[in-house]
């Protein structure tokens, strides 16, 4: 007999990463996607894409899709009620039924969040921009922590949707650890000027802040759709520096150059490539971040007793995780 997961109000019983063949399910979810498909005869069906703080999972409405689109919208607590099973080796939900959630729900068991504290990861990117020597630069940091509106959004804010660091929190935590990169490697190159570099690292991302909307969903806002977080973020330095006296033209100009080139090429959003060494190292430092930080989110996703990790198709590779070495005993 299939497990039942019964609930009386809008708080959740069971998360997504907890979900199993066979179980039947009467539950919260958000409604991240809904997309309205159509069967060989002729009549609708809807796909959707469920989500909580553990992840996602696909479901589909094979009866009366068009009533239940009509009632729900993209980003709605709905409450869903149905039974999981597998298709093509992967876990999805057949709905029955699906509504619009009128419960009080608990916000913190939809959206995932950074397993850090945002409070010290703050002062510590704070005390970083203190060691930094160049005064009109340690002005313009001055003029975003003064910013508390700025401030809060910055503690809170995702880095992405997907990739890496997609939870809140995630974008302070990114801008911390490529900072901390930037700290270590900034001496080991000649050439490079550390404040500068560091500056790029805290700021290269600010412009999602505005780029997400996060009440329910991990999703781009209009701001973010049309214009982008690069093209956002140098608008918020280039309100930043107007407020700051006689700030050097070419350390604008730099500035500026690190956040539209930390993309690296084009094809990835830059509009113009890297072309100081300053902003090479920038592209690269972030990348490492956001790669090793994506691909340890997808390892921990996966089945922690199998030796290699499913098929990651954006990086278009299985992951191998080794097993820790094991000092032996110099008496063995």
């Amino acid at each position: 007999m299939a497990k039942t997961i019964r609930m009386n109000t809008g708080m959740k019983k069971r998360f997504i990463n907890e979900l199993k063949t066979g179980e039947s399910v009467d539950d919260v979810f958000v409604l991240h996607e809904k997309t309205m498909g159509k069967k060989r005869d002729g009549s609708s069906y809807l796909n959707l894409t469920l989500s909580d703080k553990t992840g996602r999972i696909k479901a589909v409405i094979w009866d009366e899709a068009d009533r239940f689109a009509a009632v729900t919208t993209a980003g709605d607590f709905v409450r869903i009620e149905g039974g999981v099973s597998e298709y093509r080796g992967i876990l999805q939900l057949v709905v029955k039924s699906m509504a619009r959630c009128v419960d009080a729900v608990d916000a913190s068991d939809f959206l995932p969040v950074t397993k850090r504290n945002p409070d010290l990861m703050f002062e510590r990117l704070k005390a970083l921009t203190e060691t930094i020597r160049t005064d009109c630069l340690r002005k313009l940091f001055a003029q975003f922590w003064a910013d508390d509106g700025f401030v809060a959004a910055f503690k809170t804010a995702p880095a992405a949707k997907m990739m890496h660091h997609a939870y809140i929190g995630g974008l302070l935590e990114h801008s911390l650890s490529t900072a901390l990169l930037a700290d270590r490697v900034a001496d080991h190159y000649a050439g490079i000027d550390r404040d500068l570099l560091m500056t790029g690292a805290i700021l290269h991302d600010i412009g999602k802040i505005k780029e997400f909307e996060y009440r329910t969903r991990i999703e781009y806002s209009d701001e973010g759709r049309l214009i982008n977080h690069i093209v956002i973020g140098i608008g918020m330095i280039e309100e930043k520096i107007s407020r700051i006296p006689d700030f050097p033209t070419q350390t604008a100009l730099l500035i500026k150059h690190l956040i539209i080139s930390h993309h690296g090429t084009r094809e990835f959003g830059s509009p113009e490539p890297p072309k100081t060494l300053d902003a090479v190292l920038l592209n690269y430092l972030d990348e490492i971040d956001s790669k090793i930080n994506g691909i340890r989110e997808f390892i921990s996703s996966q089945d922690p007793d199998a030796e290699w990790t499913g098929y990651h198709r954006l990086l278009e590779r299985h992951f191998f995780k080794p097993k820790p070495h094991t000092t032996q005993s110099s008496e063995e």
